[in-house]
């Protein structure tokens, strides 16, 4: 993905302005992205990143997360990103906003307000076309497994899905 998409940074007023991904990365200005758990019963489709991430490469994800583009609204952005990473679409509902911040390596920050979206799809029939660009492989996993996951290889995870495993009531996703 191109390092000159505009995305919008949060000021210390509550309003949004215009900022370059990388740059706000860089300073660590607070932002808005969107994370999708797309859920088959128990079960939470997860995403390896590809190896050619500039932050967190090889490293496992929640469904998918990403930065809606300026002027983008968040569910069309949830939905936009799904189909561009994983190559499917499904319905999708938001369940929460939550922030966090965290260094993801390289100098880089994340410092978001999270739009989270769940979906619900049929792990038997769910098509996938990975964009190789992105997502490395995926696989399903049980929720009652995640904290499991989180304390015996958290260094296989990213550090937002690891946040979000340790505050999973705050997404308030019905799992």
């Amino acid at each position: 993905m191109s390092e000159d998409i505009i995305i919008p940074a949060i000021a210390e007023d509550g309003s949004l302005f215009p900022i370059e991904k990388m740059e706000a990365h860089r300073i660590a200005q607070q932002h808005l992205a969107i994370s999708v758990f797309v859920f088959s019963g128990t079960k939470l489709l997860i995403q390896q990143r590809a190896a050619g991430k500039y932050h967190c490469p090889g490293r496992w994800a929640n469904t998918c997360c990403s930065h809606p583009h300026w002027q983008e609204g968040h569910e069309d952005a949830a939905m936009r990103r799904v189909q561009e990473e994983l190559g499917f679409a499904v319905p999708l509902h938001k369940t929460a906003i939550v922030d966090y911040k965290a260094d993801v390596g390289g100098d880089l920050t994340e410092n978001e307000r999270v739009h989270v979206f769940k979906g619900e799809a049929d792990q038997a029939s769910l098509k996938t076309s990975l964009n190789p660009e992105e997502v490395a492989a995926v696989r399903w996993v049980e929720v009652a497994d995640l904290p499991r996951l989180l304390a015996e290889e958290p260094e296989t995870l990213c550090p937002w899905f690891a946040i979000y495993i340790s505050r999973w009531p705050e997404l308030n996703l019905g799992i």
